[in-house]
């Protein structure tokens, strides 16, 4: 049985807790006013509690990495108050677990916690604490819809060439109130909010780079040398660090990361480049609303420069572990820690015993019992080859129904491109038939080209990914056909080079025994497929789902296990080094 907390004994008197999350940055103050007087009404029911500060946070609610939340419960620990008042429960956090664990923690030491906005709300109380819960899964929501909401705004951003983060050096944002412009187009301004913002070119540091450029391509001088070079000449970054640092030793210092980090960045080629959790744009498909600095070819050049220099032999490592940075340990009470590799005992005579282990601790399992039990789990997994048609009819069909909204961006980049159309014939129309002056119609015909370019590379973006799901799907089904087998025939550097292009990570009980794998997409649909046959609720309502279920009944997944619990899983990834130790 658990041991309660103990009580403590509390300073009499109360705390506020104020906080801005970082969309109210821009006033500040006005909210945390505002959050004054809430808790100035619910103190009326307070009236001998002397008032003890207030903890003041303009960060994010979702985390709990906040420097005055976390003082407080600090503080709160060592008795500094007896109540805490905040004015409603997404000011206290988002973060539905934490901020719920935080009442709890202060609950149990005796510290009364209200908000302004629930007066009635006693989190110690069994259904308030429901209600509580509620209103904290309540904010939590808020917050991924607001999360959402700003990604996609920030990805049309992106796809139509303009960049909604901070400009890197060499570049700098610029904004400008919608109202101040002038002759500016409905479209336009349907495209904006309050505010214009893009970004330009900055003159003085653009010319810092495009002169490191030109050292870089003649192909003479080393990162450290065009550091010194730079230097020289009294250039800075934009931040007013030099180059090369010199400390009091007269010990120089360039730095080359800053340098390579821009000679790598496509923003300075004029390409909108990222690739993140939800963007992913690839070099040379999206064209930038900004100058560039070097052309594509200059900024391709450099890159082939760069890559012929980083051809070195990568040294050896002392000791070799294959599962290294793969290799979780699932604990008793459910939760998951990745497990370090070690040879504590490397100076006996053999040169030691190898372990995956939890440092300070006594949960050390032998590497090699871990490692043999990766080609059982390989061979657990067979596709029927009959079957592969069907699977990937139902692949498809599947992925034409999860990618609803992706079908309706593509119409409604059709659409911009029909009405994109009428636009230019009613330019060609006002310059031949109008009187159209030949520089406004030279500007207008650039600029619709421009977005005609965009609107463009977004489509071919779209049915560039849409055309690899089938390429993917067949080649995880000719990984899994072989792996198996060719798997053991592979040194051990190689068949860690093969789990490191599958394998997200293998997780492993107490015991020592893989209890699952879990590996990269897109070949996680097999696990759906093998899933929805194994609960056999795959299949109702659609003739795709029909096909999922006489795929699972006929047989086209034989899974089976040697670890005493049978556990299915299937997942698996493009494995490049696979392919190469075939050929």
């Amino acid at each position: 049985m658990a041991r309660r907390k103990k009580r403590i004994t509390t300073k009499p008197g109360y705390v506020k807790y104020l906080r801005t999350s970082t969309e109210d940055a821009q006033a500040p103050e006005r909210s945390q006013n505002g959050q004054r007087r809430d808790i100035e009404r619910l103190l009326v029911g307070y009236p001998d509690l002397p008032d003890l500060g207030e903890y003041i946070d303009n960060f994010t609610g979702t985390s709990a990495d906040r420097k005055s939340y976390q003082q407080m419960l600090t503080d709160a620990r060592k008795g500094e108050f007896s109540h805490v008042f905040a004015s409603v429960p997404d000011r206290f956090g988002r973060d539905d677990v934490e901020a719920l664990r935080a009442i709890d923690e202060l609950t149990a030491l005796g510290i009364v916690v209200r908000f302004a906005g629930h007066p009635e709300l006693d989190p110690s109380d069994m259904d308030d604490r429901l209600y509580l819960n509620i209103l904290f899964g309540m904010a939590k929501r808020e917050a991924a819809v607001i999360a959402k909401r700003c990604t996609n705004g920030m990805l049309s951003k992106l796809l139509k060439g303009g960049w909604p983060w901070a400009a890197p050096d060499g570049y700098v944002n610029r904004e400008m109130k919608l109202s101040e412009i002038e002759h500016l187009s409905q479209e336009e301004r349907h495209r904006h909010g309050k505010y214009k913002r893009w970004v330009e070119i900055d003159p003085e540091q653009a010319k810092i780079w495009r002169y490191a450029w030109d050292l870089l391509l003649t192909d003479r001088y080393t990162l450290a040398e065009i550091c010194e070079k730079m230097y020289e000449r009294g250039y800075r970054l934009r931040n007013g660090k030099p180059f090369v640092n010199i400390n009091q030793h007269g010990e120089r210092t360039a730095y080359i990361q800053q340098l390579s980090r821009v000679f790598h960045n496509w923003h300075y080629a004029g390409w909108v480049v990222v690739d993140n959790d939800w963007a992913n744009i690839p070099p040379k498909t999206v064209k930038a609303e900004w100058d560039p600095v070097v052309n594509t070819e200059e900024f391709e050049q450099g890159l082939a420069i760069l890559a012929k220099r980083s051809h070195m032999p990568t040294p050896n490592k002392r000791y070799f572990y294959l599962l290294q940075g793969l290799v979780y340990l699932q604990q008793a009470d459910g939760k998951i820690r990745k497990l370090s590799c070690g040879r504590p005992n490397a100076n006996r005579a053999r040169g030691g015993v190898s372990y995956y282990c939890i440092q300070s601790s006594n949960q050390n399992f032998l590497c090699w019992k871990v490692d043999e039990q990766i080609p059982e789990h390989l061979q657990a997994i067979q596709v029927d080859p009959e079957l592969i048609s069907e699977i990937r009819k139902v692949y498809l069909a599947d992925m034409s129904k999860y990618t609803n909204n992706r079908q309706r961006e593509s119409q409604a980049l059709q659409t911009a491109i029909k009405k994109l159309e009428e636009k230019e014939l009613n330019l060609w129309r006002a310059f031949t038939e109008h009187g159209m002056r030949p520089q406004i119609f030279e500007q207008l015909s650039r600029e619709y080209e421009d977005e005609r370019q965009r609107i463009t590379a977004a489509i071919d973006l779209m049915n560039k990914e849409s055309g690899d799901v089938v390429d993917n799907l067949d080649a995880a089904l000719a990984v899994i056909s072989e792996i198996a087998d060719r798997y053991s025939e592979h040194t051990a550097q190689r068949q860690r080079d093969i789990l490191k292009q599958m394998v997200k990570r293998i997780i492993i009980n107490p015991e020592g025994r893989i209890t699952r794998i879990e590996l990269k997409p897109p070949f996680n649909y097999l696990d759906t497929l093998a899933k929805g046959g194994q609960n056999g609720k795959r299949g109702t309502g659609s003739s795709a789902g029909t096909k999922k279920t006489s795929i699972i009944d006929t047989g086209s997944f034989h899974i089976t296990r040697s670890d005493p619990d049978h556990s299915r899983y299937q997942r698996w990834a493009a494995c490049p080094e696979y392919n190469r130790g075939r050929q």
